[in-house]
Order: C-alpha cells, then structure tokens, then sequence
C-alpha cells in the first residue's frame, strides 16, 4: 500500500509539472459558414438602353436616392446584405469626363486598399467595352466598374455591403458577386443597334 501511495504521489507530480510548462495559445477568430447558392442568371426586363443578365438571387430596384436619373438602378441581393448600384449616362462629346470621374472614384478607395487591379473587357460586335476595378482591402467599395460604347452610352457600377468592410469576412461574398458582374459584362448588350 506504502508503494503505491508513493508510485500516486509521484505520478501526480509528474503530470503537474508536465503540465505547468504548457504555452496557451488563444484561438483565432473565426467567421461563420456562409453557404452561397449556385449561381444563376435571368435577364434584364426593363425600358432602358441596354440589357444584361444578373443573378436570379437578387433583384432590380429603382435608384431612389436619384429619382431624377431614369435609367439608375440598384441590383439588390437581400440574403447577403449588398447591392450593386448602377448609374448610366447619354454620351454627347463628354466620354473623357465620365471616364476620368470613373477612375477618380475608383482610386478613391486607394488610401484604404492594399491594390487596385484592373481587368478590360470588348466585344467588338456589340460594341461593349468594360473595365472593372478590383479593389482589395478594407474599402467600402470591392468592385467598380464601367461599360460603354464610347459614342452614346456610358454604364458605371459599384458594388458595396451593408456592413463595416472587414476583407477577411467578406471574401466569399466578393468572390461571389465578383463572377455576376463578370457575367452581367459579358452578357450586356446596347438594345441600340450601331
């Protein structure tokens, strides 16, 4: 009995000072799962001069903020709390100043940005010709974009979320609503034949 209340006593000693020497290290923060649906597309119904597809996961609301602009609208994805708000302009000898505007306000988010890259687009055949800004970082704004014909017609998007822009939380988001606005430029068209 004396040899294994000794043998107990040492055991416990051990595991105590095995123990004492162990670096806590605290968890990382972690963000929730957030499960995107697939992607899909409808298309554009709607007066305006021109036509694209956007994701059946959002809708089209009219710009209220700027009822005077008839062709202003905001395309709405209610279960991830964004909206892509689209402002277009008649061209009449002022493509240069609605080009440096959009640029301007692209690297408006530079102060917070780690890069802006910038991605064109053309087809020659409809006579669209995009750039879209990618803007990583903490920036209100991940994505910009314009399409025009450069003549008559001028398109410029934003894409921001209803939050505090946090890169790290809202990548999948980004990523996902990055490949709508892809597919909305390579799906537009100018109702307008040139």
């Amino acid at each position: 009995m004396k040899r294994r209340n000794s043998l107990l006593v040492l055991l416990t000693i051990i595991i105590f000072f095995a123990c004492k020497n162990e670096v806590y290290l605290p968890k990382p923060y972690a963000y929730f799962r957030i499960d995107l649906p697939r992607q899909e597309y409808q298309s554009l119904t709607n007066d305006s001069p021109f036509s694209f597809e956007f994701s059946k996961h959002a809708t089209i609301e009219k710009d209220k903020a700027y009822d005077s602009q008839k062709y202003w609208i905001n395309i709405v994805y209610p279960t991830l709390n964004a909206k892509i708000h689209l402002s277009y302009k008649d061209v009449t000898n002022n493509f240069e100043a609605y080009n440096e505007d959009s640029h301007k306000l692209a690297y408006k988010h530079y102060i917070k940005a780690e890069s802006i890259d910038e991605k064109e687009y053309k087809n020659d055949k409809e006579h669209v010709y995009s750039l879209i800004y990618d803007i990583k970082g903490n920036t209100a704004s991940s994505i910009q974009f314009l399409v025009t014909d450069s003549t008559k017609h001028f398109l410029r998007g934003s894409l921001y979320f209803n939050c505090r822009p946090n890169k790290d939380s809202l990548a999948p988001l980004i990523n996902y609503v990055h490949r709508d606005i892809k597919h909305l430029v390579e799906s537009f068209k100018w109702k307008e034949k040139h």
